[in-house]
């Protein structure tokens, strides 16, 4: 069985992905924990924590390959092969992330979308035709289906998700404002963004600018 890796190293793995990347851009042949952790924020013992979970890179003294570093974590994230994506809910949120580029880049290729608005059905959207959401289980088996993006009202949800994992999706990328549920096996993110605005604002509200003048 292999070691679990924290929510949050995987989270810092990314962002060292897209540092090295920022690196490889400027030319850097080598980059040090020192270098990474300063772009980031972090410490270098941090850096080099997370880095040994995976096993022996770099040179003491000589810091990181960049270029060989950015393939490795790439190898890690599972973004250096290509991943069969389908996308349910065309609404607002849907269509945004359909014409998400970085997606593509990363080897996320959505090639299904899925709707149940009969205006929707059987249109070309930005290149793929929307399919009937009552045949979704049929469809995602069909075309091999890895990864599911869900973008539909709380209300069905849980509908659609129970048919994704029917179909045999074991991974699921949640946008509807409600917590799914979801057998052990099956991986559910969700990405909350009216949370992540609150979160803002309750830092906006509880340490604001004036909270840090002193009483005199």
């Amino acid at each position: 069985m292999k070691k679990k890796i924290s929510d949050s190293s995987i989270h810092r793995l990314s962002l060292y992905f897209r540092a090295l990347s920022l690196f490889e851009m400027e030319n850097y042949e080598t980059v040090s924990s020192k270098e990474l952790a300063k772009h980031e924020k972090l410490t270098p013992a941090q850096i080099r924590k997370d880095l040994s979970s995976f096993g022996s890179f770099g040179t003491r003294g000589l810091g990181y390959p960049v270029h060989e570093l950015k393939n490795k974590i790439a190898s890690i994230l599972g973004i250096d092969r290509s991943w069969r994506v389908a996308l349910v809910g065309i609404g607002n949120i849907g269509s945004a992330l359909v014409s998400y580029k970085e997606f593509m880049k990363h080897g996320f290729q959505i090639i299904k979308l899925f709707d149940n608005d009969q205006r929707k059905i059987g249109s070309n959207h930005k290149g793929i035709i929307v399919s009937d959401i009552k045949n979704i289980q049929q469809e995602l088996k069909e075309s091999n289906i890895q990864i599911v993006i869900i973008s539909v009202p709380a209300t069905v949800a849980q509908n659609i998700v129970d048919d994704v994992v029917e179909a045999g999706v074991k991974a699921i990328l949640n946008f509807a404002p409600i917590n799914l549920r979801v057998p052990d096996d099956v991986i559910l993110r969700n990405e909350n963004m009216s949370m992540e605005l609150e979160y803002l604002s309750f830092n906006l509200v509880n340490y604001s600018q004036e909270d840090d003048i002193e009483e005199v």
